[in-house]
């Protein structure tokens, strides 16, 4: 089942999914106001979160987590306008009421009821919690959460003096990110603009040359002329004529070799600008690092383990942004080397080791890349219990995992939810760590790879990028629009010939190094108006990895650039499979393809059975046309049972996170109605409904507003916004929605 695709899952399950998240932002928020108790954007976040919790409990019917979430929200709420000011102990309770609700949430659900027992602890955690509304204060709680599963803080900002003995002329300057990203951007501008010299360079060079033919052919003409008069005047108005074009050809060749200096000197000054600008974004390795000697030190102990953590290339510069990216996948694996890697003492000095394993973490840049190593001198993995795992897992069959090589199986290791430790623990055993190391190296378009001797050592290589300002990357032409696929994202391009492809249970794949891969055209992902007329081969390029590849078809290719990237403007939201823009060296932009998103993207279209023909063109036109409905809704569990019910009566349902999200997607896509929620972060639902009938293309589009608001002023704020319908959700549970969708736009096919 696709990641996005959530159409089987159960509605307790998705208030579960719903619940994890939730409560991460909960944690985060509570662990902020311990800092600022008046941080008006946490409590704000806080008190969304709470709310959203308790709307999905009460859509499953789950009163106990409703009244919990309500009392929180009611916390919230009341520091939000000051009536409380939240203290330590406020925020102990409130973290152990957000646990709480997290046990709730993954209660079986034949056991619900033993939360409405006195001893549940429900009733306590209510009334500490409305000891926050009288103002009482609680003790701090008796035992502090065990090291080993404290995250590991995130690195320093980057305005911030590190602890790290500094020479004395290295002076410190506060500049803001946001400062810092416009000057570079501006520096990657100037780069491009001094490129446009050269090509105006090349332009004169030829007129150079078609000067120089002229003068020729005039010469030839003077000779004739000469040769076949007598006139006088006639010879030095062609003496004349030669002199003025030997000037303007002297003169000429002058300016040319003046614009020719001149485009040395402003490109090696836009280098050395871009270069000087890309350097204030890079930061030591080690100002990363701070955190995690004592963390090493802690797990270990904790574990009984005698463990010590060598630093080697502290002073190596990274891109800020990768730095950030990296904390929290370093961590785990330092975890896992301290947990699984190093054995105990008395099991190393009996393999003739020291008492002490050593971890070490080695940063250095090579061939353009930032190769950052993790390696312990521990047991190693015993790739053969790895290839019973998987055999176990029902991951391979046997026979197919014993052709794997051992760096193959190893890969199995990234996978989510994989472990090989038979005991959970605070440090390890939930199969969580490695994989997330994996989507963090993917997200910044990097490599990761494992080695390992057994009973010797064990080796994580990540290939990262110097910077994320500066991607190389391949352009390709789809409808006459050309777009930049990132090279690390991509396995191969290649040329497919027609005959090639083949047609399996109404899909078109091809044989890809012994895979069946789907095909997917780009026109029907990116857009971009009609097929280019298909030849005899396709242009595909291979995106994904083992476990899901595509071969995406695109008109052609133009070659690869090396582009600074440009972050696009916030108030574009997220657009739908690009992830940032560029310039070329003429000053057109291009769109960097967001290549996950393009994967989602893909596997949603295959899921839904909705892929059209690569080389035959657009679907039938005399096919049915299922509408469109777009839900807003930043409930997860609102949003999946509305599409849940909408879906299940024939319409095509497509989804929005957040206002924001929901005007994007409701711009770029074609639908039939609109269903939108009112409190939403970024933008609310009333804001939506505005813009949407404020737009000339839009407004004769229905909007149904979907809320528990039921006071009639609520209504009358949505109907008067331009909503062509009110609906509270509390009507989920019958058939008015589906009905109220019908009276607006009919049945679901046209």
């Amino acid at each position: 089942m696709s990641p996005d695709d959530l159409s089987q899952v159960s509605m307790l399950d998705l208030f579960r999914m719903e619940a994890d998240a939730q409560a991460e932002v909960l944690t985060a928020g509570l662990l902020a106001l311990e800092n600022d108790s008046t941080a008006t954007d946490q409590l704000e976040q806080c008190m969304r979160a709470a709310h959203s919790l308790k709307g999905a409990a009460r859509i499953v019917g789950l009163d106990v987590g409703v009244r919990l979430a309500h009392a929180m929200e009611d916390c919230f709420v009341a520091a939000q306008g000051q009536r409380v000011s939240l203290t330590r102990g406020h925020i102990d309770r409130l973290l152990s009421a957000t646990d709480l609700l997290l046990q709730i949430a993954h209660t079986p659900e034949d056991e619900f009821a033993r939360w409405s027992d006195a001893q549940s602890g429900l009733d306590a955690c209510l009334t500490e919690l409305a000891g926050i509304l009288e103002g009482k204060e609680a003790a701090a709680p008796a035992i502090a959460p065990a090291p080993a599963i404290t995250p590991a803080p995130a690195a320093p900002a980057p305005t911030a003096t590190t602890t790290r003995e500094r020479d004395n002329s290295d002076r410190i300057l506060r500049v803001t990110a946001e400062n810092l990203n416009r000057l570079l951007g501006l520096a990657g501008e100037s780069l491009v603009e001094s490129r446009w010299i050269k090509p105006f360079s090349e332009s004169l060079l030829r007129q150079k040359r078609m000067q120089h033919e002229l003068c020729l052919t005039l010469e030839n003409l003077r000779q004739i002329s000469v040769t076949a008069t007598t006139d006088e005047q006639t010879r030095l108005r062609w003496m004349r004529a030669m002199e003025v074009a030997q000037k303007c050809r002297q003169g000429l060749s002058e300016r040319l070799d003046e614009l020719e200096m001149f485009d040395r000197r402003s490109l090696n000054l836009a280098h050395r600008l871009y270069d000087g600008a890309l350097a204030c974004r890079m930061r030591p390795f080690g100002d990363g690092l701070q955190s995690f000697p004592r963390m090493v030190r802690d797990v270990a102990q904790s574990l009984g383990k005698e463990v010590r953590l060598e630093i080697v290339g502290e002073t190596t510069q990274v891109d800020r942004d990768v730095l950030v990216k990296l904390d929290a996948p370093l961590g785990h694996l330092l975890r896992n080397a301290v947990d699984h890697g190093i054995e105990a003492p008395d099991v190393r000095v009996a393999a003739g080791k020291p008492r002490q394993g050593v971890i070490r973490i080695e940063a250095k840049h090579s061939a353009g890349a930032l190769l950052v190593t993790i390696s312990d001198d521990g047991g190693g993995i015993d790739v053969e219990k790895v290839r019973e795992a998987v055999i176990a897992r029902h991951l391979l069959n046997q026979e197919a995992a014993a052709k794997l090589s051992k760096a193959e199986i190893l890969e199995f290791l990234f996978l989510p939810g994989f472990s090989m430790k038979t005991t959970v623990t605070d440090v390890s055993g939930r199969g969580v760590g490695l994989d997330v190391v994996q989507d963090m190296v993917k997200q910044v378009r990097g490599q990761v790879r494992v080695a390992s001797e057994y009973g010797k050592s064990t080796s994580f290589m990540l290939q990262l990028p110097v910077t994320l300002s500066v991607t190389r990357a391949l352009l390709a032409d789809v409808g006459g629009e050309p777009y930049a696929f990132p090279l690390g994202c991509m396995i191969r391009t290649l040329k497919l010939p027609k005959e090639k492809i083949a047609r399996l249970e109404g899909r078109q794949h091809f044989d890809f190094d012994g895979r069946r891969i789907g095909l997917v055209s780009a026109h029907q992902i990116l857009g971009g108006g009609e097929a280019a007329p298909v030849g005899d081969e396709l242009a595909v390029i291979v995106l994904g990895d083992h476990s899901q590849m595509y071969g995406l078809v695109v008109d052609g290719f133009l070659g690869e650039r090396e582009l600074v990237v440009q972050a696009l403007d916030r108030q574009l939201g997220k657009i739908k499979d690009i992830s940032a823009g560029a310039l070329m060296e003429d000053g057109s932009p291009v769109l960097i393809v967001d290549a996950e998103d393009l994967i989602r993207s893909m596997d949603r279209l295959a899921s839904e059975g909705r892929l059209k023909g690569v080389a035959a063109g657009a679907a039938r036109g005399d096919e049915k046309r299922r509408k469109r409905v777009l839900v807003v809704d930043d409930s997860l569990t609102v949003r999946e049972l509305e599409r849940k019910l909408l879906g299940n009566h024939g319409y095509h349902v497509e989804v929005a996170v957040d206002g924001m999200d929901g005007w994007n997607a409701a711009r770029m896509g074609d639908f039939d109605l609109i269903v939108t929620d009112i409190d939403m972060p970024r933008m609310d639902g009333i804001e939506l409904v505005t813009l949407i009938n404020s737009d000339p293309r839009l407004k004769a589009r229905p909007v149904m507003i979907v809320s528990y608001k039921d006071r009639d002023e609520d209504r009358r704020r949505g109907l008067e916004a331009g909503a062509a319908y009110y609906l509270t959700k509390g009507s989920f549970h019958d058939d008015k929605l589906v009905q109220a969708v019908v009276d607006l736009i009919g049945e679901a096919v046209a």
